[in-house]
């Protein structure tokens, strides 16, 4: 067999896995503005609130929670995220891998290149991340469920 029929015949039997544990996994995305208050004893307190009002400066927390709701273990759970406009992300996680190109390549920052306009390459900057991604390299049992956390400030 050919390598590009292999190809071809390996993708169509790990296509319906694939999808099939996509299903069994429920994500469930939040984002939260992080306001800082003082109080009556003069303490620093952080509260949550919505972020439907986050402004310029505001510090951003993202909280992706997941699930699996299926009868098998899912092994290699990949979430991913875009990330919204105008956002920049705290890079300190090492478990983080982004993108700078929607999700077709993936590698720390200081690892990815993009195009320039007259044909040449630049290192990415954090403006040009696009999505953000981390692996669960546990298996995650039925009924198991999980979760992540990230921060980023508004521009």
């Amino acid at each position: 067999m050919k390598l590009g029929a292999w190809l071809v015949a390996l993708a169509c039997t790990a296509a319906p896995q694939l999808a099939s544990a996509r299903q069994e996994i429920r994500l469930e995305r939040q984002m939260f503005v992080e306001r800082v208050s003082t109080d009556v004893n003069g303490r620093a307190r952080r509260v949550l609130e919505s972020a439907d009002r986050a402004g310029s400066g505001d510090q951003l927390i993202f909280v992706v929670n997941w699930r699996n709701e299926g009868n098998r273990p899912v092994r290699g759970l990949a979430v991913t995220n875009a990330v919204p406009r105008g956002t920049q992300l705290d890079l300190s996680d090492p478990a983080m891998q982004v993108s700078v190109d929607g999700g077709a390549h993936w590698g720390r920052l200081a690892d990815l290149w993009l195009p320039t306009p007259l044909g040449g390459t630049r290192r990415a900057v954090p403006a040009d991340i696009t999505h953000v991604r981390w692996t669960v390299l546990d298996e995650i049992s039925p009924g198991e469920s999980g979760r992540l956390s990230y921060r980023a400030t508004v521009r």
